[in-house]
């Protein structure tokens, strides 16, 4: 059922029907053997192919958002397991490689990349967290390889510096900001509270809903752009309570556990007033602790369509410890136009896929998977890939152009239910 969404937005809200997605020491390397396993602009370098499709990843192993890492990995080994079982890319087995991509704590993320440069990365999945690939673009696409993100949802990376080489399966925070301003004012909130992570996520995000919130006539009465390595968030939450807003926003990443834990000592809890997260802290480990009850109704916004059942007992079969699939459908799908843009463009250099993702995501004739999609290239056919995650189909900025943000709610487990209460999809220019 369709049906216009809440202050005007023109968001189509479909009722969930099935299980959906969750968004964004050192670090050790996994190689997985090929046997088992918007056009760029005049700046990129000319990149020279090897005739391998080399991929690596650069994924949260270990850090503030090491959760999001499992079902990212697993998505991209579920699709190079296909491309491979469908022939590889130009006649030949993808390489992959798995690194660490820490968080902004450490310089693990740095380091991974210059491991995968020296492996012949053509393309890096990753990273997660929109600060962490913020600090790698330039050395990624410096080096005329592709930087594919399944989880970065910072508007800035719609307008950075990256000589056509920076793509993403997850929407810019534009969307994700407007589908919670709107689910804000339709729960009765006409006075909200914002604690954000201050980084290029948490403001951003904390920006558009602050913005639909405005538009829609409810208040913000008080906003809070927080250090995420403070030891503790006493005084943020005081100033918070001296407002009482009905509705408090909670944006960030681990470091939200101790926000609730403030938020309950302080007289904030759940029951008394309506908490809502987002896709970097909409868990189901980190608040498991607690004692039962804790976020018990709390919403959660993450991007993501619901995820096929099929595709999950594939996921599942890559890994059997998945306890959900956050972002994993991104990632799967990043992985495949990566392997179909360089099909298309019959190269493996970076520069080369990125002049044909964009190509390969619309325009053309439907299919869902690389076999499908590689048949018809090999015939002669222009295609237009439609993923697990969503259609694509690229913007000239890299980012889709149309997708589908998930409403989760908690239980009294502290976990949040794996069905989504509703889906919204909307256009990311509004």
């Amino acid at each position: 059922m369709i049906r216009i969404a809440p202050v005007g937005r023109a968001l189509a809200v479909v009722a969930a029907t099935s299980l959906a997605l969750t968004a964004c020491g050192g670090g050790s390397d996994t190689a997985t053997q090929p046997t088992e396993s918007a056009a760029p602009s005049s700046e990129a370098p000319a990149a020279k192919g090897d005739g391998t499709l080399t991929i690596g990843t650069l994924l949260p192993q270990t850090g503030s958002l090491a959760f999001l890492g499992p079902p990212e990995i697993a998505g991209v080994d579920v699709a190079v397991k296909e491309i491979n079982e469908a022939g590889g890319v130009l006649g030949k087995p993808v390489t992959k490689y798995d690194t660490d991509s820490g968080d902004t704590t450490t310089n693990i993320a740095s380091q991974s990349v210059d491991k995968l440069l020296a492996q012949k990365a053509d393309a890096i999945i990753g990273a997660a967290s929109s600060s962490v690939s913020e600090s790698v673009i330039d050395k990624i696409t410096g080096a005329g390889v592709v930087q594919f993100s399944p989880a970065n949802t910072s508007d800035k990376f719609t307008t950075i510096e990256d000589k056509g080489l920076y793509f993403r399966t997850s929407p810019p925070d534009k969307l994700q900001g407007r589908v919670l301003g709107d689910l804000l004012v339709a729960d009765g909130n006409d006075t909200v509270g914002i604690l954000a992570m201050q980084d290029s996520y948490g403001t951003g995000l904390a920006d558009q809903v602050a913005k639909t919130v405005t538009d829609a006539g409810a208040q913000v009465v008080e906003r809070i752009d927080y250090d995420p390595k403070a030891a503790d968030f006493s005084a943020d939450v005081t100033k918070l309570k001296a407002k009482n807003p009905k509705g408090i926003v909670l944006i960030g990443f681990e470091e939200t556990a101790k926000v609730v834990q403030e938020l309950v000592k302080q007289g904030l809890s759940a029951d008394k007033h309506k908490w809502y997260m987002v896709d970097g802290n909409t868990s189901n480990t980190n608040y498991i602790k607690m004692p039962k009850g804790t976020l018990t109704g709390v919403k959660g916004t993450i991007p993501g369509a619901a995820a096929p059942e099929e595709f999950q007992a594939k996921l599942l079969a890559v890994d059997p410890k998945l306890e959900d699939f956050s972002y994993a459908p991104e990632s799967y799908d990043a992985a495949n136009l990566i392997a179909l843009a360089a099909e298309a463009a019959k190269s493996d250099a970076g520069v080369d896929i990125a002049a044909k993702l964009a190509e390969v995501s619309k325009g053309g004739e439907k299919c869902n998977n690389f076999k499908s999609c590689v048949d018809l290239l090999k015939a002669g056919k222009d295609i237009d890939y439609d993923g697990v995650s969503g259609p694509v189909e690229f913007n000239e900025a890299g980012d889709p152009a149309v997708a589908t943000i998930g409403i989760y709610q908690y239980g009294a487990d502290n976990k949040y239910a794996t069905k989504a209460l509703e889906y919204r999809t909307g256009n990311i220019a509004g």
